[in-house]
């Protein structure tokens, strides 16, 4: 199409379109150029092509972008059972599932009892009743996304989803299923609900980044946190007296100031009970390894030979009930290290008003609190509350936990560290799947 010279003449020097004529060629032309520019990236009737559809894919999968989550589409979960720990990495795992779908999850039900232990069952318990909704929201917006039953307009628009199970069910496969539910067809349905197995269960797509950055959403209810904050209150008291007793024993004098401040402690969580030994020598043998199962007098040695650890000090011992009426785990320890445990704390009466679950959501709180954590890096409670603790340090700028005076240090007492004392334990954040945090594997060394 020729132009006429007069519209060459003023578009080459960038002057002024005087010409109504000049301005619509211009603007044809300029439209015939973006078409031919754009075109290629485009298929179909204004469709993304394939390779564009897997990139998508893989960016949902990497969950690197925080675009947000459609709020009118949701992910429904079969209830959540099992123990604390095992309960939040169930909770997790439907999160990154539902965000996958781009997806909000709608709220599921917790477990308030451990269903193997106790005889009301599957007791369900409201997640809102453990953890803070809103908080979660606030915290993790733009990555995940909870939403209430009452937010539903149609509940007919329910699409059910099986999970698949067995061991031909493998990771790949259920990747596939995942990818194919990401797709446009089935955008119609309000609700995705997920039936089978519980969360916990599933197949594990996302790092243990992803993983962290859900559970820092997870704040306590205001009761639960205050009753963990007694506890922790009754620790450090009991600790200002033991120093205020030494110091005056030492100088005969009046105690510094420096026990003004909030006196340290040592949370141990110390797992040494019957059906825990057998599950630890089963899986030593398994996996052919002998760093799992630690008895109450390697875990006193070891804990007792941490490097840097001044004493006294009061050493906190998250143990199981069956253990309060042991009063050998009291003793042998190290001059310097004073153990209690909640029945000599005389703050048992907090957890009994409490269900299994808030009972064991507030001895993480007060593990987690510790300045000091020593754990079993098999176990899963260790594992997370290490995981939290290297989280802290990470937003501190600390990548590394060798040095002697790191704030929030963890150790595990199964492996041997210096000194005859436990190694020190700092997860790998890097590790591409959760799964490594249930093997002892993800711990950086020093």
């Amino acid at each position: 199409m020729d132009m006429p010279s007069s519209c060459k003449y003023t578009m080459f020097f960038g002057r002024n379109l005087n010409s109504i004529t000049c301005k619509g060629l211009a603007l044809i032309v300029i439209a015939l150029f973006l078409r031919v520019v754009l075109r290629p990236s485009l298929s179909g009737y204004g469709g993304i092509d394939k390779n564009n559809l897997d990139l998508i894919h893989s960016r949902s999968l990497s969950l690197d972008s925080d675009n947000g989550i459609r709020k009118e589409k949701f992910l429904e979960v079969p209830q959540i059972v099992w123990g604390l720990n095992n309960q939040k990495i169930a909770f997790a795992r439907a999160c990154l599932t539902a965000r996958m779908l781009n997806r909000t999850l709608l709220m599921p039900n917790l477990s308030a009892s451990l269903f193997y232990k106790e005889i009301d069952r599957l007791q369900p318990i409201s997640f809102d009743k453990v953890f803070q909704f809103e908080r979660f929201n606030a915290l993790c917006n733009g990555f995940v996304q909870l939403g209430r039953y009452s937010d539903l307009r149609n509940r007919t628009g329910v699409y059910e989803l099986q999970k698949g199970s067995g061991r031909k069910w493998t990771v790949e496969r259920d990747l596939d299923q995942l990818k194919e539910f990401s797709e446009d067809s089935f955008n119609g349905y309000e609700v995705i609900r997920i039936v089978g197995k519980n969360p916990f269960l599933w197949h594990d797509h996302w790092p243990v980044k992803d993983y962290a950055r859900v559970f820092e959403c997870l704040v306590l209810v205001d009761e639960i946190a205050k009753e963990a904050d007694k506890v922790v209150s009754k620790i450090r008291e009991v600790g200002k007296e033991m120093r205020s007793k030494s110091q005056s024993a030492q100088s005969g004098v009046d105690p510094d100031s420096s026990l003004l401040q909030p006196v340290p402690y040592v949370a141990v969580h110390m797992r040494i009970e019957i059906d825990w030994m057998i599950h630890c020598k089963k899986l030593e043998q398994r996996l052919n390894v002998s760093e799992i199962c630690s008895s109450k007098q390697e875990i006193m040695e070891r804990v007792g030979n941490i490097v840097g650890l001044k004493s006294p000090i009061v050493v906190y011992l998250a143990v199981a009930d069956s253990l309060l009426e042991d009063s050998s785990i009291l003793t042998g320890w190290k001059e310097g290290l004073l153990p209690v445990e909640k029945k000599k704390l005389s703050v048992d009466g907090i957890y009994k008003k409490y269900p299994y679950l808030l009972q064991s959501a507030i001895d993480y709180e007060v593990c987690s609190k510790a300045d000091v954590f020593v754990g079993n890096s098999f176990s899963t409670f260790s594992s997370l509350i290490a995981l939290e603790r290297t989280q802290k340090m990470i937003r501190m700028g600390v990548t590394s936990s060798c040095g002697v005076d790191v704030r929030w240090p963890s150790y595990a007492y199964n492996i041997l560290g210096k000194s005859n004392g436990p190694h020190k334990w700092m997860t790998n954040m890097s590790d591409s799947s959760l799964k490594a945090i249930s093997y002892g594997s993800n711990i950086i060394s020093c």
